[in-house]
């Protein structure tokens, strides 16, 4: 068997292993992140609750379910999965980001499984999950292509994916590099290069090429004046969250 290629940039790992220990600093390099979770977290456990048909008002909904959060950094969308109730496996090619993950995992009494491994090398080894979470990721890797086939490898039929990325275009430059990168300074410089941005459209046509059924998807859209994030059916046009399923195989009968 041909060894799987792998969609690991390695000069987007080093950025991210350099800023390893603020993973949990809410006023640090990530703060960007922080301000956002509570957005991406409404819009992930919404989508899982709805393919699962789970109950978010009832303790730990998410029970059963195999979750994985590739390129989990210090485990930001982890430990709410695991308070959920979820069996959850973090995974990350920074080698630096797991223990810094692990340690604030035990310090809150969750049990999480964290790897530093690449989703390739899972996908080689048969693993399987209900739910696959790609969020901010698919903008640094190698070949975004490859890299959303192997998510779709690591599900299981029926399974859910959550991908976000950023839009390319002339506003998320002025938004995500000139003003997050420049002007407010949240991320230091480089941390993204808008080439590498992904359209709607563009992931749209991966994540169909990779025999996934697209679902949802909406925009997260930042308030200046409130600095909180919030979900839009319109607005696509800077940070954006897609939903897709593996669809369960058709068995003809004899």
């Amino acid at each position: 068997m041909a060894e799987a290629k792998s969609t690991i940039n390695p000069d987007e790992v080093a950025k991210f292993e350099a800023m390893a220990a603020e993973w949990w600093d809410p006023q640090g390099k990530f703060k960007p992140l922080h301000q956002m979770n509570p957005c991406r977290l409404d819009y992930i456990t919404r989508q899982i609750a709805a393919q699962f048909d789970r109950d978010l008002t009832t303790p730990a909904p998410f029970k059963g379910l195999r979750i994985l959060d590739i390129g989990c950094g210090g485990g930001l969308l982890s430990e709410p999965m695991a308070r959920l109730g979820a069996d959850v496996t973090g995974a990350d090619a920074a080698a630096g980001n797991i223990p810094v993950a692990q340690l604030h995992a035990d310090q809150s009494g969750l049990e999480i499984t964290y790897l530093h491994t690449a989703a390739e090398d899972l996908a080689a080894q048969g693993a399987q999950f209900d739910v696959v979470l790609a969020m901010e990721i698919v903008e640094h890797v190698a070949d975004p292509q490859d890299f959303v086939k192997t998510c779709a490898e690591l599900l299981t039929e029926g399974g859910l994916m959550c991908m976000s990325t950023l839009n390319r275009n002339p506003k998320s430059y002025l938004f995500a590099i000139i003003g997050a990168e420049h002007v407010l300074r949240w991320l230091p410089r480089g941390t993204h290069e808008w080439s590498k941005f992904i359209t709607p459209t563009e992931l749209e046509g991966h994540i169909r090429s990779a025999d996934l059924t697209p679902l949802d998807r909406k925009g997260m859209v930042l308030n200046p004046l409130s600095w909180q994030w919030s979900l839009s059916e319109r607005d696509l046009s800077v940070n954006y969250v897609t939903a897709s399923i593996k669809p369960k195989s058709t068995v003809v009968a004899p």
